[in-house]
């Protein structure tokens, strides 16, 4: 058999080719060392701890074995008490999440939902020393929250543009799953102006960078260094990250921060509408090309739009020149313009398209918060509901019921067939009178079997049957 030899300058040459390639393909690579040593100072661990009442069950002989925490996780502080417990025993929960420092005189933006119901907030910086903070406010609706330390001369994060953020660049995350401090992971952007079922508000960074809890707060980085959003959620089948997280975008935090640290609150403009998808039938019935924009399906009659000749069946295109391309960014567009502030609409009506200016309002509620159109309700059904008015009830007849603002796609609800404009009467057997009955007659459904929903729509009362998988 014969052997081929090759000259040992081509196997050098073969080597070194091999070496530059791989030289190469590492130079492609981003480096996060020197960012991560710049950044890490500014980045801190937040602990947080409250009392809570605790109830007897059967589940307090969990085998003679206090319950694994994992599932607390899932349950909260539903989830029956550990043995020995009894009936009104007190409980001490704590909780671990991240947040970066914005000012060298103690001020760090984090996740509403870290210090939600805190009695006790404690920020432990790169440096192991352990500050008591105080809240100074939280925006459930962005899920932005302000701490405040009593410290000076503190390491400060250099903020960055999220508008300029592109789809494909380069993002590092640095915070604590698990409670394991500076913890560094890094992807790519996903997908910018993401919005969430339960986050009307918040254009989201969608990335693929690996979040866990304890991330919640933490700052997401990009190539240069700056903060251009805070981690705060991920989708997830297991309780575990599974390559889809979402960033709040640092302009939209800064500017609830801002508001917090000069009011304690946000204050959001308010149009007064009830809005719902527009589907290619509803597009085409409007003579509209394209099914795009917000529908108005009622109005509040002492409300900024009804006031400013706002219709029902209007189909708004534009806030201030920027496209409404789906029902659920018109909240959005709006809530970033404060109260007493003109907005500029384009909108469809009969075929024709139209401009109006109109003054918004602030949100009725005193905590300026639209709970009506945000209820919990929507975590679980996926849909937003508001108070049935007294001339519908009075109509119809009916004794209660709320109103179906919007169905969130392939939610229970959806899956349910429920529509914008239906009436809920009862759920489960149980009548409703308000917002906030329903949710709480959600958090208490059960998983194993169907449930009964009877609504009233066009007039005419029907049941569905919703299933909580």
């Amino acid at each position: 058999m014969k052997r081929l030899l090759f000259p040992s300058s081509l196997w050098v040459c073969l080597v070194l080719l091999l070496c530059l390639g791989q030289s190469a393909h590492a130079q492609s690579l981003p480096d996060f060392t020197d960012l991560v040593e710049e950044a890490a100072p500014g980045v801190v661990n937040i602990s947080t701890s409250r009392t809570v009442q605790r109830g007897g069950s059967s589940f307090d002989r969990f085998g003679g074995q206090e319950i694994p925490e994992i599932f607390r996780h899932f349950f909260g502080d539903s989830f029956p008490a550990p043995p020995g417990g009894g009936p009104g025993r007190s409980e001490e929960r704590q909780s671990l999440g991240s947040g970066f420092i914005i000012s060298e005189d103690g001020y760090v933006l984090t996740n509403a939902h870290v210090v939600q119901n805190a009695d006790e907030i404690l920020v432990r910086l790169n440096d192991r020393r352990e500050l008591n903070a105080e809240l100074i406010g939280s925006d459930p609706q962005t899920d932005v929250a302000l701490l405040k330390v009593d410290a000076e001369g503190l390491p400060t994060l250099e903020l960055g543009d999220s508008d300029a953020l592109r789809v494909g660049e380069w993002v590092a995350a640095i915070g604590s799953p698990f409670g394991f401090d500076h913890s560094v992971t890094a992807g790519i952007v996903s997908a910018i102006n993401r919005t969430l079922p339960r986050d009307a508000y918040v254009p989201f960074i969608q990335t693929d960078v690996a979040i866990n809890p304890g991330n919640s707060g933490g700052p997401l980085f990009n190539l240069d260094g700056e903060v251009i959003g805070i981690n705060s959620q991920i989708f997830t089948r297991s309780g575990g990250f599974m390559g889809v997280s979402f960033a709040i975008p640092i302009n939209v935090a800064m500017d609830v921060a801002d508001q917090l640290r000069e009011d304690g609150r946000v204050n959001r403009g308010w149009l007064g509408v009830m809005i719902q998808p527009v589907s290619r039938d509803l597009a085409e019935s409007f003579g509209m090309e394209e099914a795009e924009g917000a529908l108005i399906a009622d109005l509040d009659p002492e409300g900024p739009a009804a006031k400013g000749g706002l219709q029902a069946g209007d189909v708004i295109l534009e806030v201030n020149g920027e496209a409404v391309d789906r029902s659920s960014s018109l909240p959005r567009l709006i809530g970033r313009v404060a109260p007493g502030d003109e907005v500029d609409l384009r909108l469809m009506r009969n075929g024709e398209e139209l401009s109006e200016a109109i003054e918004l309002g602030s949100w009725p509620d005193t905590a300026g918060q639209p709970t009506a159109s945000r209820s919990d309700s929507q975590v679980r059904l996926g849909v937003s509901v508001a108070e049935l008015d007294q001339a519908t009830r009075e109509q119809l007849d009916l004794q209660g019921g709320v109103v179906v603002r919007e169905v969130e796609p392939d939610s229970v609800g959806a899956r349910a067939g429920l529509r914008a404009g239906d009436i809920l009467v009862s759920i489960d057997h149980r009548s409703l009178s308000s917002p906030e009955e329903l949710r709480r007659i959600v958090e208490e459904l059960p998983t194993d079997r169907a449930i009964p929903l009877r609504l009233y729509r066009d007039g005419r009362s029907l049941f569905v049957a919703l299933r909580f998988e």
